[in-house]
């Protein structure tokens, strides 16, 4: 079997080691920072613990088949996932609130009528089973195969469905997110639950595809968990799990180059000037390193790419707590903000306003996550643009106390109870989404392979996109193809 460089311990790069080494390959891991993990880091302080990147897992089903295929021990004999319910509270612009439950058609049908009229769960409920249909059209082809070569077809393509419209007396399709809101869901607050979920991943919904329905029925139809000890416990796991199948792995070891030999990458050099050959390269970074890494343009007429652009940034807010978690507390509240088109609007904007944006709330009820039973941690975080008034003195500190604020709709007394914040940007400068069909192909990710052969990308800026349960399928895909080659099509 061959020798595998990884570039980046990420999780989806650890996803693929850990798959090719049980294939027998002799796997190392280059990684310039010193841990693992990516964008799923730890924060701890004072007794206190925080994520400061994904907090919530979707799809674990992800995870269970790569602890399946990699070892004798599940995932749940490594990690305790906790299903969380309600899966989120939301808190919309006129005060209104509504609670959703877990992975329940017919509990938020209710849960929409009780909290906002007669009719407003049964739009929404007729709106995921049009969903449903647009994931079953692109599950396939955006999760569990390797990009197409002939790609541009999901590029044209809309899959979600047209819609019945009585009035005009013919059917009507939607072409963005925010239409399927004005047309199909007919409530503001409707339409703002709608569009978080493409919010949440730095999509602006007028400008999303309608394909975009996808990620609310994900969260729907496989439910939103937790992992005990805070999701940084999934990334340790699948660490262990890779030194257990005996990959490498080398901290601190900033890669500065992708070798090249009669055509093919042949290894990678390190910062010390040292070479590190190997049969295959799998590079878990972010497109711009990587064409700095191999002084090539992969990103050629001919690739797949997002849109071009800085993409917005996460803004964290890691907030110490005196007292005890009430009872009854929600997990996850989303406050969503007071002028939707102008959070959208600042999003875009080169050089935004600073706005109060949609801002979700974490309170993790974890014995592990606080130093004991009077105090809490919680986490705020938002889309926001990638520059702005946040860069400039005191920036950072007034955006912080505009996520405070809205948090105060989500826990009582929040002002008083804080012993220390800490502010922290987390995405790396951008927020990746999952892959999305039909916008052109605007909303696609790189492709795995790449033109020059024997390097591969992997994580959340290559296909299948962005977030934890992505990232994982994206290690499986390059492992397939190192170990079945260029005819590998997905899992069957």
């Amino acid at each position: 079997m061959g020798r595998i460089a990884v570039i980046g311990a990420g999780t989806g790069a650890m996803a693929a080691a850990a798959r090719l080494a049980v294939a027998g390959h002799r796997v190392t891991v280059y990684e310039r920072a010193q841990t693992y993990g990516g964008s799923v880091r730890r924060v701890e302080r004072d007794g206190f613990a925080f994520d400061t990147g994904p907090g919530l897992l979707t799809l674990p089903a992800v995870w269970r088949d790569l602890f399946v295929k990699t070892g004798k021990e599940p995932l749940e004999e490594c990690v305790e996932l906790v299903q969380v319910d309600p899966s989120s509270r939301h808190v919309f612009a006129d005060g209104t609130g509504a609670a959703l439950p877990n992975a329940s058609r017919a509990g938020v049908v209710a849960a929409l009528d009780e909290a906002l009229g007669s009719g407003a769960g049964g739009r929404w409920g007729d709106f995921l089973v049009r969903a449903r249909e647009a994931w079953d059209r692109t599950r396939r082809p955006l999760l569990e195969e390797p990009l197409w070569p002939n790609w541009p077809v999901l590029a044209d393509r809309e899959p979600y469905p047209a819609v019945p419209h009585k009035r005009l007396l013919r059917t009507r399709q939607a072409a963005t997110l925010a239409e399927i809101g004005a047309w199909e869901l007919r409530d503001p607050r409707l339409a703002a639950l709608l569009d978080s979920h493409a919010l949440a991943y730095g999509l602006d919904p007028r400008t999303a595809p309608a394909s975009a329905a996808v990620l609310p029925y994900m969260e729907h139809a496989f439910g939103t968990w937790y992992v005990r000890g805070g999701m940084r416990e999934l990334a340790r796991a699948v660490y262990e799990r890779c030194l257990a199948r005996r990959v490498e792995f080398r901290f601190g070891a900033e890669v500065t180059g992708v070798l090249e030999k009669d055509g093919r990458a042949a290894g990678v050099e390190l910062a010390d000037g040292a070479p590190a050959e190997a049969d295959h390269v799998v590079a878990g970074v972010r497109p711009a390193r990587l064409r700095q890494l191999t002084q090539h343009r992969l990103d050629d007429e001919g690739d797949v790419r997002p849109g071009t652009g800085a993409r917005p940034g996460r803004f964290t807010v890691l907030l110490a707590l005196r007292g005890a978690r009430e009872a009854g507390a929600v997990h996850r509240t989303i406050v969503h903000a007071p002028d939707r088109t102008a959070e959208l609007d600042a999003l875009g904007s080169p050089s935004p306003e600073l706005v109060r944006p949609t801002v979700t709330v974490l309170r993790p009820d974890d014995p592990a996550l606080r130093p004991d039973g009077d105090h809490e941690s919680v986490v705020l975080s938002a889309v926001v643009p990638p520059d702005g008034d946040r860069d400039q003195p005191g920036g950072r500190e007034a955006l912080a106390g505009e996520l405070v604020a809205a948090a105060e709709a989500a826990i009582p007394g929040l002002r008083e109870r804080i012993v220390w914040r800490e502010e922290a940007e987390s995405g790396f400068g951008g927020v990746s989404a999952p892959s999305l069909a039909a916008g052109g192909g605007r909303f696609l990710h790189p492709a795995n392979t790449t033109r020059l052969p024997g390097l591969y990308r992997v994580g959340g800026w290559a296909h299948p996109g962005g977030g934890l349960a992505h990232a994982g399928m994206s290690g499986a895909l390059v492992a397939g193809l190192i170990v079945e080659g260029p005819e590998f099509r997905g899992s069957q």
